[in-house]
């Protein structure tokens, strides 16, 4: 997908895409070099767009490993599935928040590592406690979690903008988070490396997933 092609699905789509651009190489090895890649045998993919971070996985991931990538934009779902042609790769046109059961369905109980491109600031609070405790579950003990922060840090409250914290946010999930700063990226972005899942964060108006309380 050429970059004019992708800004335009931005701009139709924004609060799915949450991105202006593609990611740069710069911000890719941000990203995945706190990833245990290289051993792996199943790490998830959130909101993996274009698929830039995703070739870029499947150059470092075992022969025998999977990459399970989660992108809700059918556009850039369909792209994915015609132009990487990796039989590692499997390709899940649903919303990350649904991550446990789609793992459960495939037969996976952990992975080793997940990585996401997801605008944690255009969710709701109950989206963002969804998403992140289902990361957590699903993360093995010694897993490895990056996402990655535009500087501006904006996100919708109140049919307002405001400033997102993104760091305050993570440490209620996992014990160890670790921040750097990519200035090659448009725009320059702060990378989040996230290990320790706290498994009990208390938040009264969310329930289990229907399929865990069979």
């Amino acid at each position: 997908m050429n970059p004019a092609a992708f800004v335009a699905e931005a701009i139709a789509d924004f609060g799915t895409v949450g991105a202006i651009a593609p990611s740069s190489r710069y911000l890719t090895q941000a990203m995945l070099r706190p990833l245990p890649l290289e051993n792996a045998k199943v790490v998830v993919e959130l909101g993996p767009g274009t698929g830039v971070m995703t070739r870029a996985m499947l150059d470092v991931m075992p022969s025998d490993a999977t990459l399970l990538t989660f992108e809700i934009n059918p556009r850039f779902a369909r792209h994915l599935r015609s132009t990487i042609k990796d039989p590692r790769l499997v390709v899940i046109h649903a919303r990350a928040e649904e991550l446990l059961e789609e793992l459960s369905r495939r037969g996976y109980r952990h992975v080793d590592a997940m990585l996401s491109s997801l605008a944690m600031g255009l969710m709701s609070d109950r989206e963002r406690h969804a998403l992140l405790s289902e990361i957590g579950l699903s993360l093995r003990k010694k897993g490895t979690f990056t996402q990655y922060q535009y500087l501006h840090g904006l996100q919708f409250r109140d049919r307002q903008l405001s400033k997102f914290d993104m760091f305050g946010l993570l440490v209620r999930y996992f014990r160890s988070v670790q921040r750097t700063i990519t200035w090659r990226n448009l725009p320059p972005a702060f990378v989040f490396t996230c290990r320790g899942a706290r498994l009990s964060v208390p938040h009264d108006s969310i329930e289990a997933p229907a399929f865990m309380k069979k």
